[in-house]
């Protein structure tokens, strides 16, 4: 089944948009480290249902337009747009490769799987791989799965007591999500789909948002 791993925020500066959110929700963020292949950074806040936030900024904007990872080509749109928040989310998975699969057999349009990898403050190396199916920037957004080269991070030390409750999301209905990821369709609220670790509420139209419990 599949899980919430984090959402993305976007951002001209990760640190300072880090500080604003706690202050606003009273909840903690800490450093992630440097992504040196595609020009970005991130600070990161934990929360207690194994899924957490990133703030995603870039350090180098030339490297960053290159990179030809659709999270990173997402982020300079964004900022190229002077827009900031929640822009993408990322669903954890154990099974990428059935995925890739998956889209093969039914023709859904998909890029990767991408290597993912970040340096810590401590100077180790944290690896993934990133599973996009295809979306119009201008348009829409579908999330990307994430799979962990060994156990998904965690900071249960630094995890904030608040659980993301819920994600509220417009970028195609729930039929067609659970067709693309493999959503079996089970008894629920008609707009919502419960995963592993929280619920997505699907709306007609609205930015990409979040509540906290």
């Amino acid at each position: 089944m599949l899980a919430l791993d984090h959402i993305v925020i976007a951002g001209r500066n990760a640190e300072k948009d880090s500080v604003a959110y706690n202050k606003q929700f009273a909840i903690k963020a800490v450093k992630g480290g440097e992504h040196e292949n595609w020009g970005t950074y991130n600070y990161l806040a934990y929360f207690s249902n194994e899924a957490y936030i990133e703030w995603l900024g870039i350090r180098d904007y030339d490297k960053a337009k290159k990179s030809d990872n659709p999270l990173i080509q997402h982020l300079v749109y964004m900022v190229d747009k002077g827009r900031h928040g929640p822009f993408q989310f990322a669903l954890r998975t154990n099974q990428m490769d059935d995925y890739i699969q998956h889209f093969n057999d039914n023709q859904i349009p998909f890029s990767g799987p991408f290597h993912g990898e970040r340096k810590k403050p401590d100077g180790s190396l944290l690896s993934w791989r990133m599973l996009f199916p295809s979306y119009n920037v201008e348009e829409t957004m579908l999330p990307f799965l994430i799979e962990w080269n060994g156990p998904a991070p965690t900071a249960n030390s630094l995890a904030n007591q608040q659980a993301i409750m819920n994600i509220n999301y417009s970028g195609v209905d729930k039929a067609t999500f659970s067709t693309i990821y493999q959503l079996k369709n089970r008894r629920s609220f008609t707009n919502q789909f419960t995963l592993q670790n929280t619920k997505i509420v699907f709306q007609e139209s609205g930015p990409l948002s979040f509540q906290l419990i």
